[in-house]
Parts: structure tokens; C-alpha cells; sequence
């Protein structure tokens, strides 16, 4: 079974076991960025994918409900940074790696502040992004590096903006993949896994290249406090009411290009 993980620090818990504990060799495993996995299961060179919840229904993907990447409250990692007040954004940078932080960006900007801004795309350094952009979203890795206290501008962390929309959990991504590999006991090696790595986070930081080389702090405090990496009911339901926004901002976009054809 070829298998897609996402090449950031919050996904090495739920792959530690398929590097490094009894289920190595039971996947083909490779990594690449959220957006990128969803794009090799789609066209089939993987099959099964860290995907952003975002693609699921897009995809017509089915996921194994158990593990994933979620948070309750602030995640940390997925940061819309702003030279000015939010509610007067017109224009928006975005690192389009995770297609689920760039629509949650949207879903909090519109639902909360109202805001609907212009996209530019780039790669996800800040000052760069913000060079002709009101606004930047930074996500993963990149915005883990970043200090939120310490910059000169207004600060979102999404995670913490859809906790306070919805009193929900924010779900970022699943393993997915096509209906017919999503069984119990292909689940079961993802769930182990996952479970072996949780038992081994110390062992994780310890590792400068497991770590991504950040301070080993820095990666106990985000694996441990901010990310949350299996999901009960309530992860599921914030799953269901963002895949049903998801879906309603899609609606408008076909609306929107119909009306301007």
C-alpha cells in the first residue's frame, strides 16, 4: 500500500510507528506537503494520503476516523498575519500548501470579520508575502518558526479563530483514501502507528531531524499541547460542520464564475 504523510513536524507522531516501530513495512511511505498528497491520490500514484479535509469531498475520499491532525483552540501552526486591522484585509498572501488552511482563512475571514480579500500566492516567507499584500497566511512548519508575541503586526491563529466561531475542534487533516481501502485493517496499522509515536513523543524530540530541528521545547509544547492527533465525536463533528462550509464557499465560487462568464 503506497502511503503519502505530510512533511511537517505534526505528522511524525502518526507515521513513528510506520518509521520506526512494528508497522515498518507494511506501507510504501512518502512525503510531501498537505496539497501535494491530496494531488497524488487523486491522480492515483498513492493510496492513501494525509489529505486536507478541505479535498475530501472534492476527491470523493472516504478516511479511517480515528487519527488525524486536530486541535481545540489555538494550533499554533496556522497563523494569518496582518499589517492591518482585519476587518480592513483586502488583500491576502497564501501559502497554498494546505488547501484546508487556505479555505479556513476564508470561512473565518468572511463569518467573523466580513472580510472577502484578493489572493496572491507565494512561497511562505513572511516579509516577502507581505511585501504586496494587506495580510499573509503561514501554515506548518514556516509558521511554527515564526514568534506570534514578537511581531510588529495583528496575529490570527486559525485554530483558535474556529474554536471561538464554533465551539468546536478544528480537524486540518485525515488519512483518506479511496472507499474500497478504507477497512478496518488497513485502519488499524495508521491507529497503531499513531499510538506507538504518542507513547514515544520523548523519544520523537530527542531527535533533531524527527524534530525538524526545532528547540526541543518548542516541539513538546506543539506536539503535546496545541496539535491533537486522535479524534473522538466532537473532532468529527467540527469535521462535519467545516466540510459543510467548505462546501457552501464552493457553491458561491460556481455561482460566482457562472455570473461572470
Amino acid at each position: 500500500m503506497r502511503v503519502c504523510a505530510v512533511s511537517f513536524l505534526n505528522t511524525v507522531p502518526l507515521v513513528w510507528g510506520m518509521l520506526k516501530g512494528p508497522q515498518q513495512g507494511l506501507v510504501d511511505l512518502s512525503f510531501a506537503v498537505p496539497s501535494a498528497c491530496a494531488d497524488r491520490l487523486a491522480s492515483g500514484s498513492v493510496d492513501i494520503g494525509i489529505v486536507p479535509c478541505a479535498e475530501l469531498d472534492r476527491l470523493e475520499l472516504d478516511f479511517f476516523p480515528e487519527t488525524g491532525i486536530a486541535c481545540r483552540g489555538s494550533v499554533r501552526s496556522i497563523l494569518l498575519v496582518s499589517k492591518k486591522p482585519i476587518s480592513k484585509i483586502q488583500s491576502l498572501a497564501l501559502d497554498v500548501s494546505s488547501r484546508t488552511s487556505v479555505m479556513l482563512g476564508r470561512i473565518v475571514l468572511a463569518e467573523r470579520y466580513g472580510v472577502t480579500p484578493e489572493f496572491t500566492t507565494g512561497p511562505p516567507i513572511l516579509e516577502d508575502m507581505l511585501t504586496d499584500a494587506d495580510a499573509a497566511l503561514v501554515i506548518g512548519d514556516p509558521a511554527l518558526r515564526l514568534d506570534p508575541s514578537a511581531l510588529p503586526y495583528e496575529v490570527l491563529d486559525l485554530g483558535e479563530e474556529w474554536w471561538t466561531m464554533t465551539g468546536l475542534p478544528m480537524v486540518f487533516a485525515v488519512w483518506a483514501g479511496r472507499r474500497s481501502l478504507i477497512t478496518a485493517e488497513n485502519g488499524r496499522i495508521f491507529a497503531d502507528s499513531c499510538e506507538y509515536g504518542l507513547d514515544r513523543i520523548e523519544e520523537i524530540i530527542s531527535s533533531p531531524a524527527a524534530r525538524h530541528g526545532f528547540d526541543p521545547e518548542i516541539a513538546r509544547e506543539y506536539l503535546t499541547r496545541y496539535i491533537r492527533f486522535r479524534l473522538g465525536p466532537e473532532e468529527l463533528a467540527g469535521l462535519k460542520t467545516f466540510r459543510r462550509l467548505v462546501a457552501e464557499f464552493r457553491s458561491r465560487d460556481s455561482e460566482l464564475s457562472i455570473a461572470s462568464a
